[in-house]
C-alpha cells in the first residue's frame, strides 16, 4: 500500500473495561427490532423509493414482524411528509406498531415533524447531534459544553413542543458518531439529555448509540457499550439501543458484541443496505440467532419472496453468496460435501431427530422456503454420487442402488464438464435416462412369453439390427430364463447379474423400476435400469438397457 502511517486510531477505548460481556457465551434472547430501511437504508440508494414503493415495502417490514419502522425525516421534503401523512390518513399503521421520525435540534424542523405526527397513535421522535472529536473541530467548531447544549436545548424543544401538541411520543437521543466520541463526554452528554427528559419505566427513552463509522475492532465497542450502561443514569428507564454501519465489514460482530455487553435494541437495514457499505443486515444477525436456538421473532420463512420484493423496490441486487438470502448460500457443488449432506439427511430420517445438525448446512433450508432438491444439492462437473443419488431420489423417486451411484455419478459430471455449466435437476433426469433406462439401440426387445414346465422357460421376441429373431431358454427364475436366451442364443457373454426394483413414488404411482448389473468377461460391471407399469417387464427391460449399454460402450464378446 502507499503510506499506512498517514492512518491513526480515531477511536477511544474504555480504560479498565470489565468484560463482563467476554464471558458470555451466546445472546439468549432476541432485542427490539427497528427497521431503519425506510430511512438510512432509503437515504443510500440511488433512485430513492416513490411513495407506493415506501408504502409496499412498509407492509412488508409489518408483515415480517418489525414493531418499530423507522420511516423517514418528514420535515426534510415533500416526499417524506406525505408519505408519514399517507400511512395515517389510510390506517396502514397497524395499532401495536410504533413508527419513528428523525429529525434535528432546531425549532421549526420539530415543530414541523410533530405536525406531521398528527394523528398518529404511536411514534418514537429521534432526536440527534454530533459528537464525536474529528465532528467538534473540524465541522461544528464548537466546545464539549457547546455541543452538550445543542443537545439539552433540542430535548427542552421536544418537551415544550409536544407538551403544546398534547401528544406523549417516545424520545430517542443519539450522539452521533458515537464510536469517535470519547467515552466519558459520549456519557455526559447523554445523561444531561436524560435529565431533561426524566424517562421513567412506563415512559423510557431510547439512548441510541451509534456506529456512525466503523473505527475499531468489534471488542472496543463492546466495552464502550458495556460502559455506557453501567453508568447511564435512570438504566431501568433507558432503553439502550445499536445503530452499526459495516465500514470495516464488522456491523453484525458488533451487535452481537453489543448485546452481549447489554443493550436492548437493534436498528438496522434487510440485508444490510445503507449509507457507504451499509448498515447492520438485520436477516443475518436475526437469523444468527435463529440457529442457536433463539427465537427472534421476525419472520423470514418465505425468503424468496421478500428477496423479490427488496429488489424490485430498491434497485438493489442481493448477493448469491449472502448469508440466508443469497440463492448459493446451501449449494454444495462438492461432491464430499454432497456426500456428507445426504447421509446427514438420511440419518435425520432414520433417527427421528429433533435436533437440526446436518453436515455444511447450519440451518435447515426448508425454515427460510429453499428446498434441498433446487438449492442445496446443485449438479456441475465438481458433483459425486452421493448428491446426485440424492437428487435422483428425492426430487425424481429414482431409489438408486449404492454401487450404481458412482457410476451414474461419472455419467452426469461428464455432461457438465463438457458443457461447462451446471445442469437443472430436469437435465440430471434426462441424463439419467437417456443413458440408463429402456435403452434397446442394439437389441429390441418386442415380446416375451413365461411357462413354467416346471422350471420356469421364457420365448422372447426381439429385433437386432433390423432382424427379428426368436428366442427360448429356461432357468430358475424368469430374469435367469432371460438371460440364459441372450448368452446362448446371441453369443454374449456376461455374468453376475444383480438386481434390484422398487415402486416409483413421485410422478405414476403404477410404475415399477428395476435396476440391473452384470460384469461383463473383461470385468467391467455395467448399469442398466427398466422402467414399466409391470414389474416384470421393467426387470426385462433393465436388462436389456444393461446389454445394449455393455454392447455400445464395451463390445461383448462371446461366451
Amino acid at each position: 500500500m502507499i503510506n499506512a502511517s498517514k492512518y491513526t486510531k480515531q477511536f477511544y477505548p474504555v480504560q479498565n473495561p470489565t468484560r463482563r460481556w467476554a464471558a458470555k457465551t451466546s445472546i439468549d434472547h432476541p432485542p427490539v427490532w427497528c427497521s431503519v430501511d425506510l430511512r438510512d437504508g432509503n437515504q443510500s440508494l440511488i433512485i430513492p423509493m416513490g411513495l407506493e414503493e415506501k408504502i409496499e415495502f412498509f407492509k412488508l417490514l409489518v408483515k415480517i414482524g418489525f414493531k418499530e419502522i423507522e420511516i423517514g425525516f418528514p420535515a426534510a421534503s415533500e416526499t417524506e411528509y406525505n408519505f408519514l401523512r399517507t400511512l395515517i390518513h389510510e390506517g396502514l399503521i397497524p395499532d401495536d406498531v410504533t413508527i419513528q421520525v428523525l429529525t434535528q435540534a432546531r425549532e421549526h424542523i420539530i415543530r414541523k415533524t410533530f405536525e406531521a405526527l398528527e394523528g398518529c397513535k404511536n411514534a418514537i421522535v429521534h432526536l440527534y447531534n454530533s459528537t464525536s472529536v474529528a465532528q467538534r473541530e473540524q465541522v461544528f467548531k464548537k466546545s464539549k459544553e457547546e455541543i452538550i447544549k445543542i443537545a439539552t436545548d433540542g430535548a427542552e424543544l421536544f418537551d415544550r413542543i409536544a407538551s403544546e401538541s398534547g401528544a406523549s411520543y417516545r424520545y430517542e437521543y443519539s450522539p452521533e458518531s458515537f464510536t469517535g466520541t470519547e467515552p466519558e463526554f459520549a456519557l455526559e452528554i447523554c445523561n444531561a439529555v436524560l435529565d431533561v427528559w426524566k424517562p421513567t419505566p412506563e415512559r423510557k427513552v431510547i439512548i441510541n448509540l451509534p456506529v456512525t463509522v466503523e473505527l475499531s475492532s468489534p471488542h472496543v465497542y463492546a466495552d464502550q457499550i458495556e460502559y455506557m450502561c453501567d453508568h447511564l443514569k435512570y438504566r431501568d428507564s433507558v432503553v439502550v439501543s445499536l445503530h452499526p454501519h459495516n465500514d470495516r465489514g464488522c456491523a453484525v460482530a458488533d451487535s452481537e458484541l453489543g448485546l452481549l455487553a447489554g443493550a436492548d435494541r437493534i436498528e438496522g437495514t434487510l440485508f444490510g443496505n445503507g449509507e457507504r457499505t451499509g448498515n447492520v443486515d438485520i436477516i443475518t444477525l436475526a437469523m444468527n440467532m435463529y440457529m442457536q436456538g433463539v427465537e427472534p421473532n421476525l419472520d423470514f420463512t418465505d425468503m424468496p419472496s421478500i428477496v423479490s420484493l427488496y429488489e424490485r423496490v430498491t434497485g438493489m441486487q442481493v448477493s448469491d453468496r449472502q448469508p440466508y438470502a443469497g440463492k448459493l448460500v446451501f449449494a454444495a457443488f462438492s461432491g464430499s460435501h454432497q456426500d456428507a449432506i445426504a447421509k446427514g439427511m438420511r440419518w435425520r430420517e432414520e433417527k427421528h431427530c429433533d435436533t437440526w445438525t446436518v453436515p455444511y448446512l447450519p440451518i435447515d433450508p426448508k425454515d427460510v422456503g429453499r428446498e434441498y432438491e433446487t438449492d442445496v444439492i446443485r449438479i456441475n462437473s465438481q458433483s459425486g454420487k452421493g448428491g446426485i443419488g440424492y437428487l435422483l431420489e428425492h426430487k425424481f423417486g429414482y431409489i438408486l442402488p449404492v454401487a450404481m451411484r458412482e457410476d451414474v455419478g461419472y455419467k452426469v459430471k461428464n455432461v457438465s464438464d463438457h458443457a461447462h455449466a451446471e445442469l437443472s435437476p430436469e437435465e440430471v433426469l434426462d441424463v439419467f435416462r437417456d443413458t440408463y433406462v429402456n435403452i434397446n439401440n442394439h437389441i429390441r426387445l418386442i415380446d416375451y412369453h413365461f411357462v413354467r414346465t416346471p422350471a420356469i422357460k421364457v420365448m422372447l421376441t426381439v429385433e437386432i439390427d433390423g432382424e427379428v429373431k426368436e428366442l427360448t431358454a429356461g432357468g430358475n427364475g424368469r430374469l435367469d430364463a432371460v438371460s440364459n436366451a441372450v448368452k446362448r442364443q446371441l453369443g454374449i457373454g456376461f455374468s453376475d447379474l444383480t438386481y434390484e426394483e422398487h415402486a416409483l413414488n413421485k410422478g405414476s404411482s403404477s410404475q415399477a423400476i428395476t435396476y440391473v448389473s452384470i460384469t461383463l468377461s473383461n470385468g467391467r460391471k455395467v448399469w442398466g435400469a427398466g422402467i414399466h407399469d409391470d414389474i416384470i417387464a421393467s426387470s426385462i427391460n433393465a436388462l436389456f438397457s444393461a446389454i445394449n449399454r455393455g454392447i455400445e460402450e464395451e463390445g461383448l464378446c462371446e461366451a
